[in-house]
């Protein structure tokens, strides 16, 4: 049975579990298990965007609460908090003390203005490179940065959905 067999056979309840891992906003994972069973895992993932899309601006911020800022450890033994951590270990590991100081400055800066943690697609990306995005994205209309804040928050989600996807 390959994972694509395996998503569409899993109990309604572990989905769910794993889904909300992957970006905590109910109506993401639900519009997800609705349209199972799924042929191939390019649909599983082309949902998935499509989900990230359509959802409403309050429940990205119910997404968003569940991130932690960046630059902090993310706490407890969950599934996010763990990928989380391997996300932003790389920058973590970059990052020196007036970076890191930065960075701090820079979330304070951003959650001021937008009312919501700084979001964005961590893994990969050094802490000089987050800031510097921290200090432009500082520079958006609000319109716009809903728009970034939605991208960033669907690319952490299919990277986590591709995750489920390679365990099963």
């Amino acid at each position: 049975m390959d994972a694509v067999e395996v998503f569409n056979s899993l109990p309604d309840a572990r989905l769910e579990q794993d889904l909300l891992a992957c970006l905590a906003a109910p109506a993401w994972g639900a519009k997800i298990m609705a349209q199972r069973p799924y042929e191939r895992r390019a649909d599983v993932l082309a949902v998935a965007g499509a989900a990230t899309q359509a959802l409403s601006w309050p429940e990205v911020l119910t997404a968003l609460a569940a991130h932690p800022r960046i630059g902090e450890r993310a706490g407890g033994a969950s599934k996010e908090s763990a990928w989380s951590r391997r996300e932003q270990s790389t920058a973590a590991a970059s990052a020196d003390e007036v970076t890191k100081a930065a960075l701090i400055e820079a979330n304070r800066a951003y959650e001021e203005r937008f009312g919501h943690v700084f979001l964005i697609f961590a893994s990969g990306r050094t802490q000089e490179e987050i800031l510097a995005a921290a200090r432009e994205r500082l520079g958006n209309d609000e319109a716009a940065e809903r728009e970034v804040v939605v991208h960033e928050l669907q690319a952490i989600a299919l990277l986590r959905l591709e995750r489920v996807l390679d365990a099963l």
